[in-house]
């Protein structure tokens, strides 16, 4: 974007200034058509710029090394809001993305678990989501680092499957306990798309993974993935990513 020097330049110190806030997505049950959980979306509220999506400065603190600040902090606003959620009496599931760089450090999973416990969350409410923004290159020891969460119940995520390096290799190699459905096969109405979709549903359902159907933005597409048997549905027919306080008045 236009304001990339200024963007890499600002971005080191945006979390400590308050300016990376977390928006939440729902996930609903495609049986019961509750909100059964939240995807944690991080947003830069830059004071000029205004609302800077992920796209915008994801890749940014990967490259300049803040990617660990930045997702810590994320991992902190999620399980902060899934424990407000819960002493509302909505005991949802909170999913956050996290990269292949930060799944690199030793420290990641301690740190992880460190917050689940200062929050006084059940870890089964987290979900961590393996993102696809770089590649995982030591796999034995990110799963070793995976196993260790979800022997604890944290899910195990891999997000956005169907693109990049999502593949069956990378499901089966970190022992994921779920599958994301990427939005470029929910959304394809081709029958080449339908098909693939099914065999991707179909194999997550033999390995006994819950399937999230993401990018939802039809009754058609919804109608789909339901009779597909995905477990959770998410997309804009069924609710924006929003701020804590308007995902609170959703519940």
């Amino acid at each position: 974007m236009e304001n990339y020097s200024r963007l890499a330049a600002e971005l080191p110190h945006a979390v400590a200034r308050g300016e990376i806030v977390a928006y939440y997505q729902p996930q609903f049950d495609i049986i019961t058509n509750e909100i059964v959980a939240a995807e944690a979306l991080a947003r830069w509220v830059h004071p000029e710029l205004g609302l800077i999506g992920p796209v915008d400065f994801i890749p940014l603190a990967e490259e300049f090394g803040v990617i660990d600040e930045l997702g810590d902090h994320m991992i902190a606003l999620s399980c902060e809001a899934a424990r407000d959620w819960q002493r509302q009496g909505h005991p949802i599931e909170v999913a956050v993305n996290v990269s292949a760089l930060q799944l690199g450090d030793p420290e990641f999973v301690t740190r992880v678990l460190t917050t689940v416990e200062s929050y006084g969350l059940p870890p089964n409410r987290l979900t961590i989501e393996v993102t696809e923004s770089t590649e995982i290159i030591d796999v034995s020891a990110v799963a070793e680092r995976l196993d260790w969460l979800r022997s604890v119940g944290v899910t195990i995520s891999v997000d956005d499957f169907g693109t990049g390096h999502s593949s069956v290799a990378q499901v089966l190699d970190l022992r994921a306990t779920e599958l994301k459905i990427d939005q470029s096969l929910t959304q394809d109405d081709t029958v080449t798309a339908r098909t693939l979709l099914a065999a991707v549903v179909g194999f997550a359902n033999d390995k006994g993974l819950r399937v999230v159907a993401e990018g939802i933005e039809t009754a058609p597409q919804l109608e789909r993935v339901r009779q597909l048997r995905c477990d959770r549905a998410q997309g804009y027919l069924l609710g924006r990513p929003v701020a804590k306080a308007a995902f609170d008045l959703l519940l």
